[in-house]
Order: structure tokens, then C-alpha cells, then sequence
């Protein structure tokens, strides 16, 4: 059996070692079309930022290595011009000599990836405007870097690319700025959490001009102006176009193969396309949402591996499925991580799903053994039946794990109140006898039970000022004066029960705290003296939290810029 495979980074040199563990007879050839294989895309920020050193850290087998271990043929600077499935043969140019050829297959697997998006905007050509996607386009920038010493940057897009970029080109020194279009960074987040990103960006020194779209770009001689739609164009030394990716498939649409979103691959569960004997992996194939059951795009390492290992099973005659993708995804956002699987909030009532949620800031470990930093969870399920949804994370320390047990939770079709019965591992320097994972299913419990009725921060802006409904803020009064939400009477929490004269039974209570653990508590004080009670998810911390990123962005669209602080 003869195999071809297409691009040799991450779907397509994993099948291909995959493919020679289960076939030692088979011949085995990959075309790339740069002049690296394996290498580590999430790793490239972080080596023009020097975190990462050595340049040859960044590729984890060469075409000899990968030869002398699995006998595989890596030809790189190949580059797959054409396929014909007819005859089962793809055209190769050599891109150092320009020679072309035919080769053949008997199985053929499409690796080709994804490719920064480019929209059709003015001066895309200019020499200080960059994109990053291959081992070469990093070093293209860091030569930049290192023989302009540019001192400014600018960075069309807040997803996962332009966020570990403008860390790194600010631990340089650099001033930065990111604009995107939507109003928050990290779409695969909801606003509400993206807020803590926000804060640490700007706190870092980091300039965000969010709600703006690109227009095009202007080189001038002292540097580059990036043009936006209503509003002053901003100069900087040079800009990055990471407004995000689109499948690469040129090939797979003119050779007639089914296309879905974007112009993606149509594969099904086998990795097969609409062709047969061609199979594609990786970034350019359309999935199905392992939580929706909806076709999706999901660009990740993750699930690209193991989309390669799946195509080689079936490839040497095996049944391997591939069962959809969590997005599962985790992001290092200077001292801070966030995380996220499954949903969103938004994605969840886009797919008309009826959803509740908890909103939840834990310590990472246990709050008498120093150095223990607050994470806030948030926790997505089904109004009814409380199958879980997604989380995101954003914290410290400890993210990373959580977001890992609820990515098996969820990928098992556990329950939000099923979250209370695992068994998960405590020490003081590493967790709480109560884990966040088993605290966030003690909220979910507590309200399926009928214990606690919640109100959100959407809600706060509703509530009636008329007296019709008492407002509580149970936190200490030097709390409730550093800060507070208009309207909310302060009693401490400790006080309740000696001042329920101050209020009435035959108005609903309102209750918030600085996490909502105190206010559960003042909740469950009240309906055992005969309140009805609602408990605000995420606590005054949250609310804060949010409402300063609103400001920031809204003081920033007033005046046409956003203010990184100091």
C-alpha cells in the first residue's frame, strides 16, 4: 500500500507514524510545502518572545529524524498542486528547483491545515504588516524584531494568535495594541469572563481598541498606519494580521471534493471525504460539536492528532470513529490562565437551548495553606435536565486541572449535580476538601433541590428601585464602602439574624456577597425565617469585575481609544 499524505505538521505526521506502527510493508510519502514538518504551532509566540530560545526547540522531528525512526519520506518545500482522483495521482512542485510531477496513490490524506484570513483589505503588501502560521513566518518576524528594533506594534485580532503575541512583543518592551471586532477578546469565551482578560491586559500595559474593524493598512516612512472603519487610524512600527484562520482547501475544491463551512473538508466519522480512497484531518475539515451535534470549525492540536491517528487506522483497515470535538482549550495571558470546553452562555442560546448557569470564585487550594489565588468558574447545563454544557475558567494556578475534569465530565454526559460525587484528589498545597469542581456541583445541586433561586448579573440592571423588592448586601461595611451597586441596604451577614426587623417578609430578598458564599448562607437564613430569597451567581467580585471592563471599553469608544493602566 502506497500512501500520500499532504502537509506534515500535526494531523498529517501523526498518521503517518501511526501508519507505519500498523504497517511496517507500507510506503509512506508527505509533501509540506514549508521547509519544516512537526513543528509546534502553539509554540511560535513564545520563541519570538525568547521564552523559547532555541529555534530548533520549535520542531519535534526533522525529515531525517522522522526517516530514520518510521522509514516515512517527508519531502519538504513540496508543494501538492493539484489531485486527480480519477487516476489516483497528485501533481508536486518542488519549490527550491521548480520541477513538477505526478505521484501516485492507493490512499491519500489531506493534512493541508488552516491559513491566517485575509480578507481583501488596501495594503496588505507592505513589508511591517506580518502574519504568523509557519516556523518561517516566525523567524521572519524575529529577524524583524531583532534588526528594526521596532517599538510599537499593532495586532488585527484578540483570539488565541494575538493574545500569547502581544504578550510576548510586550515582555519585549514593545507598545501594544489590539483591535477587534467584536467588544471582548477570545470569542470562545462570554463577555462576562473575557472581562477578567480585558483587566490583565491592561493592566499589563496592553492598549485595546475593541468594537473597531480593520479597514486596511498605509506604510509610511516612519512606520505603518492600520486603518479603521469610523475612527483615526493608529501608527505603530508594524502590525500582525491575526484576525484568525480559514481552512486551506484550494486542492479539495478543485479536485470536486464536498466543501461545508468555510469552505472546509466534508468528512465523516472515519476521516473519509466524498471521494474515495481521500481522507483529510486537521483544521481544514469541517467536525461535528461533540456537545451540539452542529457542524463546527474547531482549530486545535488537540483534536487534529487525533483525527490523524484515527484516518491511519482506517487507512490499514481498521474501525476507528472519530466522535466529534469538545473545543477544549486552554490560553497563559501573562500571570493570568483562562480555559473553556464544551459552550459558551452565547453559543448555547444560538443553538436554542434552554440553559441556567453558576457562577462561582473558589480558591485553587485549600485557604489556610499559603499562596492560594481566587479562579472564577463559570458553569453552563440544561435548564432541565442539567446535562452539562461547557465551563470557562479564568485564574491562577489550578485552571488548567479544573478545566480538565469538567472537560471529562461533560464528554461522559454527566450531570451538573453529578460534579458533587467525584472523587478527586486533596492535599493542602494543591486543592480543598471541597474541590471548586465539587463546590460547582454543590451550587447545581442546591438548585435543582429548590434551595437556592439565583439572579444574574443581566438581571442587576432590572431590578425595581420602586421598594417593591428589598436588596441586601451582605458583606462587612468596609467592604460594602470600597464599592457597592446602588440601592443594596448593608447588613453583615454575622447581623442577619439580630436585624430582621429591617426586613420585610412580603418582599423577595435580593442577595449578594463578595463571592456568593456569604450571601447563600444569609439566603438559607431568610427562608428558614420565611423570606423568599434570590442569591446573585458570582458575587460582587464578578460584578466588578464586569462592570470595569464595560466602562474601560465604553469610556474607551467615547474618546476613540482604549487606556492601557498602569
Amino acid at each position: 500500500m502506497k500512501v500520500v499524505i499532504v502537509g506534515g505538521v500535526a494531523g498529517g505526521a501523526t498518521a503517518a507514524a501511526r501508519i507505519r506502527r500498523l504497517d511496517e510493508q507500507a510506503e509512506i510519502i508527505v509533501f509540506e510545502r514549508s521547509g519544516f514538518i512537526s513543528y509546534a504551532n502553539c509554540g511560535l509566540p513564545y520563541y519570538i518572545g525568547g521564552v523559547i530560545a532555541d529555534p530548533e526547540a520549535l520542531t519535534l522531528q526533522t525529515p531525517e529524524s522522522f526517516f530514520s525512526r518510521f522509514r516515512v519520506t517527508m519531502k519538504v518545500r513540496h508543494e501538492v498542486t493539484a489531485l486527480h482522483p480519477e487516476t489516483n495521482t497528485v501533481s508536486v512542485k518542488n519549490l527550491e528547483t521548480g520541477e513538477t510531477f505526478e505521484e501516485s496513490y492507493d490512499k491519500l490524506l489531506l493534512s493541508p491545515g488552516a491559513k491566517p484570513a485575509q480578507p481583501d483589505l488596501s495594503g496588505t503588501g507592505s513589508d511591517r504588516l506580518f502574519t504568523l502560521r509557519t516556523v518561517e513566518d516566525t523567524l521572519h518576524i524575529k529577524e524583524y524584531i531583532t534588526k528594526h528594533h521596532p517599538a510599537s506594534v499593532v495586532l488585527a485580532g484578540g483570539g488565541f494568535i494575538g493574545l500569547e503575541l502581544a504578550e510576548n512583543l510586550r515582555e519585549l518592551g514593545m507598545e501594544v495594541t489590539i483591535v477587534q471586532r467584536p467588544k471582548q477578546l477570545m470569542t470562545p469565551f462570554d463577555a462576562d469572563m473575557a472581562a477578567f482578560l480585558h483587566n490583565e491586559m491592561r493592566r499589563h500595559g496592553i492598549t485595546l481598541a475593541l468594537g473597531h474593524t480593520v479597514e486596511g493598512f498605509t506604510e509610511k516612512e516612519n512606520g505603518i498606519d492600520v486603518l479603521l472603519k469610523e475612527g483615526a487610524p493608529l501608527h505603530a512600527d508594524m502590525a500582525v494580521l491575526a484576525i484568525g484562520v480559514t481552512p486551506d482547501t484550494t486542492l479539495a475544491k478543485d479536485a470536486g471534493l464536498e466543501l461545508g463551512i468555510k469552505g472546509s473538508i466534508v468528512v465523516n466519522d472515519r476521516m473519509e471525504t466524498s471521494v474515495r480512497d481521500i481522507y483529510a484531518v486537521g483544521d481544514a475539515v469541517q467536525v461535528k460539536h461533540s456537545v451540539t451535534g452542529q457542524n463546527a470549525l474547531i482549530s486545535l492540536a488537540g483534536p487534529a492528532n487525533k483525527q490523524g491517528r484515527i484516518a491511519a487506522d482506517n487507512i490499514c483497515g481498521r474501525d476507528s470513529r472519530y466522535p466529534g470535538s469538545q473545543g477544549s482549550s486552554v490560553i497563559k495571558v501573562f500571570s493570568m490562565t483562562a480555559a473553556t470546553t464544551g459552550i459558551n452562555e452565547t453559543a448555547a442560546k444560538e443553538a436554542g437551548l434552554a440553559i441556567d448557569k453558576v457562577v462561582l470564585s473558589p480558591m485553587s487550594h485549600a485557604g489556610y495553606y499559603p499562596g492560594g489565588k481566587v479562579m472564577t468558574m463559570k458553569l453552563i447545563f440544561e435548564k432541565e435536565t442539567f446535562r452539562l454544557l461547557g465551563a470557562q475558567i479564568v485564574g491562577y494556578e489550578g485552571v488548567d486541572k479544573r478545566i480538565d475534569v469538567l472537560a471529562t465530565a461533560i464528554h461522559a454526559g454527566m450531570k451538573a449535580t453529578d460534579l458533587t460525587e467525584l472523587d478527586l484528589a486533596y492535599a493542602p498545597p494543591y486543592s480543598s476538601a471541597k474541590d471548586p469542581v465539587n463546590m460547582a456541583g454543590f451550587i447545581a445541586e442546591n438548585i435543582a433541590n429548590g434551595l437556592v433561586k439565583q439572579f444574574h448579573l443581566e438581571d442587576v440592571k432590572t431590578l425595581p428601585k420602586d421598594g417593591s423588592v428589598t436588596l441586601l448586601d451582605t458583606r462587612t461595611e468596609k467592604e460594602y464602602l470600597r464599592g457597592h451597586i446602588d440601592g443594596f441596604l448593608n447588613i453583615p451577614v454575622d447581623e442577619l439574624r439580630e436585624r430582621l426587623g429591617e426586613l420585610t417578609k412580603d418582599k423577595p430578598v435580593y442577595i449578594i456577597c463578595q463571592s456568593g458564599l456569604r450571601s447563600y448562607i444569609a439566603s438559607r437564613i431568610l427562608a428558614g425565617n420565611g423570606y423568599d430569597t434570590y442569591n446573585f451567581s458570582g458575587g460582587f467580585r464578578f460584578y466588578d469585575a464586569v462592570e470595569h471592563d464595560r466602562h474601560m471599553t465604553e469610556a474607551a469608544t467615547a474618546c476613540g481609544m482604549d487606556m492601557a493602566e498602569s
